[in-house]
């Protein structure tokens, strides 16, 4: 797979992760029947956008250890009643995904692979 496609898939994902979290609290099974400001996790899911949107490799490599934030609140949230375990179940399979896809583009982009490549 190249590299731009990855970059492609990473920046979905990451797309998607924010998405969930504003809809989840907002809409979907928010902690208040009115919506809650726990939306606002994923104002720290903005930070790296711009450089995942354009394939920053740095950005790549501390991007999915941060990802592994959100893992986390998914395994804690997994179990709570309701429509809550569907969407951390959802959290889960998104940031896993983007982990490994972030991590595959931080691999596949290393200056050491570059050079023998050339």
């Amino acid at each position: 797979m190249k590299a731009k496609t990855l970059a492609w898939i990473a920046s979905l994902l990451w797309i998607a992760l924010i998405v969930l979290c504003v809809a989840w609290e907002a809409w979907l099974a928010p902690l208040r029947p009115e919506g809650s400001w726990m939306m606002l996790k994923a104002a720290p899911l903005l930070v790296p956008l711009f450089g995942l949107l354009h394939g920053r490799r740095y950005t790549y490599q501390w991007g999915c250890m941060f990802v592994l934030l959100y893992f986390m609140e998914g395994v804690v949230r997994m179990n709570d009643p309701g429509g809550v375990a569907l969407l951390a179940r959802i959290e889960i399979a998104l940031t896993l995904a983007a982990f490994v896809v972030m991590m595959w583009y931080a691999r596949m982009t290393a200056p050491s692979r570059q050079a023998k490549t050339q």
